[in-house]
Order: structure tokens, then C-alpha cells, then sequence
């Protein structure tokens, strides 16, 4: 009996206004990670390494940057029969409307370009999240299970149980409850993980760290499954598609992920996330030549680092550093940080481009400048910032804003090519 095929289909996200400003220009996907990344190489790359090549990636909003980055990385020779094909929001005659409402409609709109079989499987992915897995075993445990549909499922501590969809299993890892998003805290303790199932994970069951399941948006389809599950008017897997067919005793299953994975879908938990990165022992690590994270061949030169101090700093190719202070930073490709800076917890984007010494007509340089402090900042690529600047998110409200700088999460966010003047302060 031959083996079902395989295609995947990642979701572009929708506006990322919890990512705001860091959106604001490009989609979720596109969101630069790792100081050399972008989101959806994750994903990306986790497909290519469980052998499943076949890939259409989702998009709508903000799609230029992210449609230059999957052209100018993901090439796959004639023999291979490998793709990444980027669909796009279009208008259809016949159909109405264009957008996608929800993450299902986005699938439902692209069915025509799955040419699969009833029983192939469809692998839909989040494309905004952190985490290795190959998705080999996940599909040989759907196929063993028997069920149509196969969620995979992270432990997590029951109080953020309501930043995702939360999964209720029997003892056979049969969903019998998905609830999206639950905030009450009575049903968040019916969701409360049972024992065995907490033994699974080696993690010992304590009445003081209660844990829930929750879903990591990382779905299998039977694709005769899919269709029937699309074929109404339902928009989104979480909060209609799968409670829908839990209801209705359609087999759905639970595959147990016990690896690192986080959703980076808000600005506090992208920020933390890239931080984390430069722990001496981060808590996931771009350090693995068996299953690397690809990402575009830049060619760039090595970074350059002239007398600076510098503390858990992971820094990419192409910068220039001089004279500063770095402690607990990412910093991205082609960075500029000039003599006399301090930058403590700050995720740097880097630069697109090479610039010499001035900008245009004599404007600030790109990178920045001279003795400026910057603390639990994100500054976004292509940013000019002048000497003696000040930038911090201590002592100002959420949604605080001067000039283009703004605080989210508690964290200071200059956007993607801000210019802020010397002797700035935010």
C-alpha cells in the first residue's frame, strides 16, 4: 500500500497588530528573528528537514519583503519536485470576497492548488513561531491513530492557557474538547492536564504548577477531511473548524510535542524570545549543523569589532562596532553602533544595505550613533539614529509614543527606518 503525499501550507498571519510596529511594513512572516532570519524560515526550514518539500506559504498583508526573501532563498532543482509557492490574496470572479477572513477561509480560498488525493495529507502550519520538530513522526502517529485530523499539542503552564487554543484528551489522545482562547478561570481548571498525561512529558504532576495543553496552530488534514470540513463557511481553525468537528465526534487527535516552541505573536514574548537567544545556554539554539535553520546567502564580510565591551551578544555578519558597550544583545545583519554607545537587552535589527559615512545630503548615517544609551529597546532595520540619543521604556505607559518611538509590552519600539535627531530623547 503506498504511502498518502504530503503537502504543506503555511499561514502568513493577519495584520500582526499585536507585532505593531515591527508590522507595520511587512507581515508577521517576514518579522526578522536570530539577528540573520526571518519567522518563516522556521517553518520552512522544519518542512524541508522532515522531507516534506511541497510548500505553499499564505500570504496578504505587507507581502513585498516577504515575497523577495522566499525568491531570493528557496531554490529546489528540477529533480527534486520540490517548491515553496507563495499564494496570495486575489480576486476571483465568482467570488467574494477577496480577503481571507480567518485561517480556514485562507485555505478554503486555495483548495484548486492542492492537487491531492483523498486520502493525501495536508500539513498546515502557523508561520510565526519558534521551534524545531520534524513532522515525520507526527504524520506516522496521525496514520497509526486513524484519525482524519491531527492537532499537535505543548504543555504549557495553565495561567497563559489563554493566549492559545486549549485541548482537552482522553486517555487515548482523542481531542474531546478545544476551546479557544479560555479566560474563565473555572473552565481553565476543568482543562487542567491529567497526571498520565502529564507523565508523558517526564513532568511530574504538582497541584502548584498546574499545566493545560495547548495547540501550537501545527495541523494534519486527511484531505478528504479538509474539503469536508471547508465546505462551509466556518473561518477559522481555532475558534469554528475544530471545536466544530470535536462536536460532532469527528476522530481528532493530539500529537505530544515536548520541545521548545513559542508563539511569537505579541511584542513582549518576540522581544524575550530573541533575548533569550543570547543566554549561554539558550533555551533554543540556531547551533545545529544536522538540522540548520536556512535562511537567504547574503555573501556578506565578517563583522568588524574595534575595542568594545561586550556580554552575551550574539551578532550577525556585516557589522561595524566601535567603542561600545553591549550587554544581553541581538544584532543584526550589516549593524552600525558608533563610538561611546550603551545598549543593554536590545534586539538590533541591523541593515539592509551598506551606507558610507553620511546619509543622503549630509542626513544621520544609518546604524547608531555616537554615546547614545539604549536599554530593552527593539530597534528595527534601516534605522537612523543620532548622537547622544536616549532610549528607554522605564517610567512610560504602554502605548506611549514621541516622535516615531513608541513603548509596547514595556519594551521601546523604533520602527523600520526611523530617523530620530541627535540628542534625542524617549
Amino acid at each position: 500500500m503506498s504511502r498518502p503525499a504530503v503537502q504543506c501550507v503555511i499561514l502568513g498571519g493577519g495584520e500582526g497588530r499585536r507585532l505593531f510596529p515591527l508590522t507595520k511594513t511587512r507581515c508577521k512572516p517576514a518579522v526578522p528573528v536570530g539577528g540573520k532570519y526571518r519567522l518563516v524560515d522556521v517553518a520552512l526550514s522544519n518542512c524541508i528537514h522532515s522531507g516534506y518539500n511541497r510548500i505553499y506559504l499564505l500570504t496578504q498583508y505587507h507581502t513585498r519583503s516577504l515575497h523577495r526573501h522566499i525568491r531570493d532563498t528557496y531554490h529546489f532543482d528540477s529533480f527534486a519536485g520540490g517548491f515553496v509557492e507563495v499564494l496570495s490574496a486575489e480576486l476571483v470572479c465568482g467570488r467574494s470576497p477577496a480577503w481571507y477572513e480567518g485561517t480556514a477561509d485562507a485555505v478554503r480560498k486555495n483548495l484548486d492548488y492542492l492537487q491531492l488525493k483523498e486520502d493525501d495529507l495536508v500539513l498546515i502550519l502557523a508561520g510565526d513561531h519558534l521551534y524545531r520538530m520534524d513532522f515525520a513522526p507526527m504524520v506516522a502517529a496521525h496514520l497509526r491513530s486513524g484519525a482524519e485530523v491531527t492537532v499537535s499539542a505543548k504543555l504549557v503552564p495553565a495561567h497563559r492557557i489563554c493566549q492559545f487554543g486549549a485541548i482537552e484528551v482522553d486517555e487515548n489522545l482523542r481531542i474531546v474538547r478545544f476551546v479557544e482562547k479560555p479566560d474563565n478561570p473555572e473552565e481553565v481548571h476543568r482543562l487542567q492536564v491529567h497526571p498520565d498525561i502529564a507523565h508523558r512529558f517526564g513532568l511530574p504532576p504538582s497541584p502548584s504548577t498546574p499545566n493545560c495543553l495547548a495547540s501550537m496552530g501545527n495541523y494534519i488534514f486527511r484531505f478528504g477531511a479538509l474539503r469536508s470540513a471547508l465546505a462551509g463557511t466556518d473561518n477559522d481553525f481555532g475558534k469554528n473548524v475544530l471545536p466544530g468537528l470535536v462536536a460532532q465526534q469527528i476522530p481528532v487527535g493530539a500529537y505530544l510535542f515536548d520541545g521548545y516552541w513559542e508563539d511569537l505573536g505579541t511584542i513582549r514574548s518576540f522581544f524575550d524570545a530573541n533575548i533569550a537567544l543570547t543566554d549561554i545556554l539558550p533555551p533554543f539554539d540556531f547551533f545545529d549543523a544536522e538540522r540548520p535553520i536556512f535562511t537567504t546567502p547574503r555573501y556578506l564580510p565578517a563583522s568588524k569589532v574595534n575595542g568594545c565591551s561586550m556580554e552575551q551578544v550574539v551578532m550577525a555578519d556585516g557589522c561595524l562596532i566601535d567603542r561600545a558597550i553591549l550587554r544581553r544583545c541581538m544584532v543584526g545583519t550589516c549593524a552600525v553602533i558608533r563610538q561611546g554607545s550603551l545598549l543593554e537587552n536590545v534586539l538590533m535589527m541591523g541593515n539592509d544595505f551598506f551606507e558610507k559615512r553620511h546619509g543622503p545630503d549630509g542626513t544621520i548615517p544609518c546604524g547608531i550613533g555616537r554615546n547614545c544609551h539604549i536599554r530593552n529597546a527593539i530597534v528595527d532595520k534601516n534605522v537612523r539614529i543620532g548622537d547622544r540619543v536616549r532610549i528607554s521604556p522605564e517610567g512610560k505607559p504602554n502605548g506611549y509614543t514621541n516622535g516615531e518611538c513608541v513603548v509596547v509590552d514595556a519594551i521601546a519600539c523604533v520602527p523600520n527606518g526611523a530617523t530620530l535627531p541627535n540628542d534625542f530623547i524617549f
